[in-house]
């Protein structure tokens, strides 16, 4: 009996779990999932410092037209030790620079005028204008990058920013994957009558690098026990092992029989959706195996709502199932299977929301419907009709 699509994604994760963690060098770290809560190790800013180009003063002195004696200069980077604003007196103080003894405001250049000796004002101030205080964007000891977040250029500017050299990110997964099957020959090979040129390993791999995980290509597996025991294997070296087409109730189908032999405990073997309802799941001593449908549309929809939330969570991500939106219907949609269907379409956002349609011909064989859609519509098990107009939940790719 075929896994509920539901229940067979919740014992994928269920038996996954994330890798290890390692230490890698700042420049290198974008686009990894940090391993450990970021603490912030002093505030930010470290001391109280001008917002913009200007005078440092006294708020009690000014008032609209009040003329200001220059007594110095405050660069970004000056210390301003020996500087002080007194009673009817200005610093010229330049963005980032500490705050001297006595000021209390600062009034941007384009708010006053200068002769260089002396400096009028032309409109109010307040105590506290353009001051940046201590700790006001950063506490010290607080969270700022919890582990489970992928590093993007802001992070690494904060981690730069507290003079972080490297960090312990989680360790990225090295999938190996294994197309099967007498029919197929490699991209570059001229086929023969009745062979195919195998697609699946290469889209697997980009949407395994896409992830930011490690594809390793072992090439194609014949039918036969002794090319499949072989490529298994060597698979099973890796963190998981995906392999396409061989898991469904055909003659040749022998892929289910070698991965038994080769110690793989199964928890199932097919899954009530559509596309993509001939996939298998097991372990090998901790090890996943995914066996996905050697149908290309299949496959990658099977390794889009099944494998790669997986994936993620060995990543360490905290949130590996993503988010559905609702979309409203521009035609209507049947689901006449039963099963969870998954139906390739284009959706587009508009003033009112986002609005979908369908991609064209659903037939599993036709790859150029999955190269115009852009997201998936996930259509229940338990109902068969969507009218014009009705919201249905897609997954955008």
């Amino acid at each position: 009996m075929a896994e509920s699509f539901e229940s067979a994604r919740g014992v994928i994760l269920s038996n996954v779990s994330a890798l290890d963690r390692e230490s890698i060098a700042l420049p290198l770290l974008v686009g990894r999932v940090l391993a450990e809560d970021f603490y912030a190790p002093w505030d930010m800013p470290r001391w109280d410092n001008s917002e913009m180009d200007g005078f440092a003063v006294r708020a009690v002195d000014c008032h609209v037209s009040v003329q200001l004696r220059i007594e110095g200069y405050l660069p970004a980077g000056g210390s301003g030790e020996g500087l002080s604003v007194s009673s009817g007196t200005a610093i010229r103080i330049m963005t980032g620079a500490p705050i001297p003894v006595g000021c209390d405001a600062i009034v941007p250049f384009e708010n006053t005028e200068s002769d260089g000796e002396t400096v009028t004002l032309k409109q109010p101030v307040k105590s506290g204008d353009y001051i940046r205080c201590c700790g006001s964007d950063i506490s010290a000891g607080e969270v700022m990058i919890p582990s489970g977040t992928k590093l993007r250029p802001a992070e690494i500017n904060l981690l730069a920013s507290f003079s972080r050299l490297d960090a312990f990110v989680f360790c990225c997964p090295r999938v190996a994957i294994l197309s099967t099957g007498d029919e197929l020959v490699a991209p570059g090979e001229a086929p023969a009558a009745g062979q195919i040129i195998d697609s699946n390993s290469w889209s697997l791999a980009a949407a395994v690098r896409e992830l930011g995980a490690v594809p390793i290509c072992l090439g194609i597996a014949r039918d036969n026990r002794e090319s499949l025991a072989e490529k298994i294997a060597e698979g099973l070296k890796a963190d998981v092992l995906l392999t396409s087409a061989g898991v469904s109730s055909g003659d040749r189908d022998l892929v289910r029989d070698i991965l038994e032999t080769a110690g793989i405990q199964q928890l199932f073997w097919k899954v009530a959706i559509k596309p993509g309802g001939p996939t298998a799941f097991g372990l090998q001593e901790g090890t996943p195996v995914f066996s996905l449908p050697g149908n290309p549309v299949s496959s990658m929809i099977g390794f889009e709502f099944l494998v790669k939330p997986a994936l993620l969570k060995m990543m360490g991500y905290r949130e590996v199932i993503p988010s559905l939106h609702k979309a409203t219907l521009k035609a209507p949609l049947r689901n006449e299977t039963e099963k969870v269907r998954f139906l390739r379409v284009v959706a587009e956002q508009t003033k009112d929301g986002l609005l979908a349609e369908s991609a064209g011909d659903q037939n599993t064989g036709i790859l150029s419907t999955m190269i115009r859609a852009n997201a998936i519509a996930v259509l229940p098990a338990t109902r068969s009709e969507f009218s014009e107009g009705e919201p249905v939940d897609v997954q955008l790719l």
